[in-house]
């Protein structure tokens, strides 16, 4: 109920999110109402690494594969 409650907000006020972020969000924040013990906190912190560097990563990718495509052609 709280993915679909948060991806609705999304959709209304136009916000770019993913369906992924939002339910594992949703489930840890189940975890975390029972006892925040219940959360793995260390599959938290990679999850937020890997969502903040995949961005920058793929553009990062993007732009080497253009400049070698540009040198080759």
């Amino acid at each position: 109920m709280g993915a679909a409650i948060s991806l609705l907000f999304a959709s209304i006020t136009g916000i770019p999110v993913s369906t992924t972020h939002t339910k594992t969000t949703a489930i840890m924040g189940v975890g975390a109402s029972k006892r925040i013990r219940n959360v793995n906190w260390a599959v938290v912190r990679e999850m937020g690494l890997a969502w903040v560097l995949t961005f920058p990563g793929c553009g990062l990718i993007g732009f080497i594969v253009t400049y070698i495509f540009i040198k080759i052609f």
